[in-house]
C-alpha cells in the first residue's frame, strides 16, 4: 500500500459540435486546428502541474467537456499519454472519457484503450428522439445505440449512461421508457440527473422567468414521481443507489465521484478546470485565447490560476457534510472526529437533532445519513450546514 496522498485528476476538453440549450459548462465549437493548438497547450500544462504534486498519487483520471470524444483520437492519447507520464498513475486507476453519441469511430475507441481508458461515460439523456430535440442533442437514439455497441465490441466492461429527467414536454410514461430501454442494456453505472435551468442559456430565457411556454417542463409533483419510479426501477433491475442520482451494479460505482464527495483531493487540468489541493481551491483561466497565450509564458501554468481561496477548518467541515450527505452510507462522526479533532455532534447536533425529528436525517451512531423524505429535500437539509 502507497504511502503517497491520493489525487484525483480532471481533464476538461470544452469543445462540442454544437451547444445544448440546457448547457451551462464551459464549451464551445471550435476548429480542428484550435482543438489541435488547444491539446498542445492542455499537454504543456499537465508537465507544468505535474511537478507540484510528486507526493501524490493519482487514484483517477476523468476526461470530460463539452464532448471529448469530438477530438481525433491521436489528440485523446497525447493528452493521456502524458499525464501517465508525467504523474505518479496507480496501475488500477480508474480512467473515464466521457462520450458523445454519434461522434466515435473504431480508431478513436483504440486509441482509447491504448491511453489507458477502462471506463466509458455515454450521454444519451433521453431515449425519445424528440426530447433529444428539444434538448438540442445532436444525437438520436438510434445513434446512442450504435455507440453503446461499438464501445462493447471494443472490449470496454465498465460503461455509464448518463439520463435526464424533468425535461420540457416529458411524461412519467416517456421517463419510464427511457429507463426500460437503457435498463435493457445492463450498463454497470447510470446517473440519473433532474435537468436544471441554468442562467445564461438559451433554456433559462424560456423557462428561468416563469412564464408559460411550450413544451412545459413537469410540474413539481411529476418531477418527484419520476425520482422515485427511477430508484425503484433501477433497484428492481439489481443497480445499487449509493448517491443521490447514481446508480450502479454491485462494486461498480464510480470512483472518481466518489472522491470527490469524500473529500479526495483534485487537480483540474484545462480551460476553466477546478481544483481542490493541499487546502486550496482555484480554477483555471476560462477564455481560451488567453489560455493558449499564457501557455507560453515563462510563468506558465501558475499564471492560469482564478479565484484562489484557502479553505479554513469552517470551509472544510462545510463541505464534509453537505457533500458526504449526499452518499446513502451518509457521514461518519468517526471519521469527522479524525479529520477535525472536534465532536461532530458538539458541532452539528443540534441541526442533526432538528433534521431528525423532521424525519429528513436519520442517526445510527456513529453514521448518520438522509432519509427518503430527505433526499426529495436534500438541498433544503444541506442548506442547515452551513455554519455562522
Amino acid at each position: 500500500m502507497s504511502d503517497k496522498k491520493k489525487l484525483e485528476l480532471y481533464i476538461h476538453i470544452p469543445f462540442c459540435e454544437r451547444k445544448c440549450a440546457y448547457c451551462d459548462f464551459l464549451s464551445m465549437p471550435a476548429t480542428l486546428g484550435v482543438q489541435r493548438q488547444y491539446v498542445e497547450k492542455l499537454i504543456d500544462e499537465i508537465i507544468g502541474e505535474s511537478a507540484g504534486v510528486r507526493d501524490y498519487e493519482v487514484t483517477s483520471i476523468f476526461m470530460g467537456g463539452g464532448t471529448p470524444s469530438i477530438l481525433p483520437g491521436e489528440y485523446v492519447l497525447g493528452v493521456l499519454q502524458a499525464a501517465g507520464d508525467y504523474f505518479n498513475v496507480r496501475k488500477d486507476a480508474e480512467i473515464t472519457i466521457e462520450i458523445n453519441p454519434g461522434t466515435l469511430d473504431e480508431h478513436k475507441l483504440k486509441c482509447y484503450r491504448e491511453g489507458g481508458v477502462n471506463r466509458i461515460s455515454l450521454g444519451l439523456q433521453s431515449a425519445d428522439d424528440w426530447e433529444l430535440r428539444v434538448l438540442g442533442r445532436i444525437h438520436t437514439y438510434d445513434d446512442f445505440l450504435k455507440s453503446y455497441q461499438q464501445v462493447r465490441l471494443a472490449g470496454f466492461a465498465n460503461v455509464n449512461v448518463d439520463l435526464m429527467s424533468a425535461l420540457p414536454g416529458q411524461t412519467l410514461n416517456s421517463w419510464e421508457k427511457t429507463l426500460k430501454k437503457v435498463l435493457m442494456l445492463r450498463p454497470e453505472h447510470i446517473s440519473a440527473y433532474s435537468l436544471i435551468i441554468e442562467e445564461g442559456t438559451p433554456f433559462y430565457e424560456r423557462y428561468g422567468k416563469g412564464e408559460k411556454t411550450f413544451p412545459p417542463l413537469p410540474d413539481e409533483d411529476t418531477e418527484r414521481e419520476m425520482y422515485h419510479v427511477t430508484r425503484t426501477m433501477m433497484e428492481d433491475s439489481g443497480y445499487h443507489r449509493y448517491e443521490i442520482s447514481n446508480y450502479s451494479r454491485p462494486g461498480l460505482e464510480c470512483r472518481h465521484n466518489l472522491g470527490y464527495w469524500t473529500g479526495v483531493d483534485y487537480l483540474g487540468l484545462g480551460l476553466g478546470a477546478s481544483s481542490c489541493v493541499s487546502g486550496f481551491r482555484f480554477k483555471k483561466e476560462s477564455n481560451l485565447r488567453t489560455y493558449i497565450e499564457k501557455a507560453g509564458q515563462e510563468d506558465f501554468p501558475a499564471n492560469l490560476y482564478r479565484e484562489i481561496h484557502k479553505l479554513d477548518q469552517k470551509d472544510r467541515m462545510e463541505e464534509f457534510m453537505f457533500l458526504g450527505l449526499r452518499l446513502t452510507e451518509g457521514v461518519s462522526g468517526a471519521e469527522f472526529l479524525d479529520r477535525f479533532g472536534q465532536n461532530m455532534w458538539n458541532v452539528y447536533g443540534s441541526v442533526i437533532e432538528d433534521m431528525e425529528k423532521k424525519e429528513l436525517l436519520r442517526v445510527e451512531h456513529p453514521r448518520v445519513f438522509l432519509t427518503e423524505r430527505g433526499m426529495d429535500l436534500s438541498n433544503y437539509v444541506m442548506s442547515h450546514f452551513l455554519l455562522d
